[in-house]
């Protein structure tokens, strides 16, 4: 497949290398790297499903801190590492080629600050399969690591209170709150994005703290309709 190098939206001098056809970062990507909110204290963070690695690169960008992103297929592996390289920040990042699912035995538990991801969306059915993408399957549907799966780990991996930010799709918000508290997690922050104000939401951010007391705050809605950035988009 052929690389393209693109800018990355309005971010100065950052580029991103894409497939022609096939996988491309999304948007989700970027709100979810703007809604994080990274500490001076936090020195260990960890972007699960990482994709060609936009929020890394986002993060480091922002804030420079160390950061390690987690990719399963090696075509995008390959262009994550490609755009780290293009962006000057191979002393900041690491990608790991592995499932999320292996993290469990790879590095110890209760070990990172903040973990972030932009998970497959949808859940998997065989036949999602046919006559489509293969990468495009993986990054949007439930193939290798599931909701529920991907919570479970982040429990394991994170510190007591360390944050955990997760992009997703409203319609399986109530999946995130049950799991959620399955895994220990208290759900401070839900952020829902529309493309118009007056339409359903597209997308939700949710903020997660490991052994976190109940408590949360529901901001009010944004539209992303005519924005021309989104950088601060989350600022008060």
């Amino acid at each position: 497949m052929k690389k393209q190098l693109n800018w990355l939206f309005d971010y100065p001098n950052l580029k991103i290398y894409q497939y022609e056809e096939g996988f491309k970062f999304s948007l989700d990507s970027i709100l979810l790297a703007e809604f994080a909110e990274i500490r001076k204290s936090d020195n260990k963070i960890l972007d699960l499903c990482t994709g060609n690695a936009v929020i890394p690169i986002l993060l480091y960008y922002k804030y420079h801190k160390p950061i390690i992103g987690v990719e399963l297929q090696p075509e995008i592996v390959e262009l994550a590492k490609a755009s780290i390289i293009e962006n000057h920040m191979e002393n900041g990042i690491q990608i790991l080629e592995k499932n999320v699912l292996e993290l469990e035995n790879y590095f110890p538990g209760n070990n990172f600050d903040v973990l972030l991801s932009n998970p497959p969306y949808f859940k998997f059915h065989h036949q999602d399969f046919l006559n489509h993408n293969k990468l495009k399957q993986i990054a949007r549907h439930e193939v290798f690591i599931n909701l529920e799966s991907l919570i479970r780990i982040a429990s394991i991996l994170l510190k007591t209170k360390g944050r955990f930010y997760l992009v997703h799709i409203p319609s399986r918000l109530d999946e995130i709150i049950v799991f959620a508290h399955k895994y220990h997690f208290g759900i401070k922050k839900i952020q829902f994005i529309h493309s118009k104000i007056e339409e359903a939401p597209i997308i939700v951010l949710v903020s997660l703290v490991k052994n976190g007391k109940f408590g949360c705050i529901v901001k009010p809605p944004i539209s992303i309709d005519g924005l021309s950035t989104y950088q601060n988009l989350f600022k008060n």
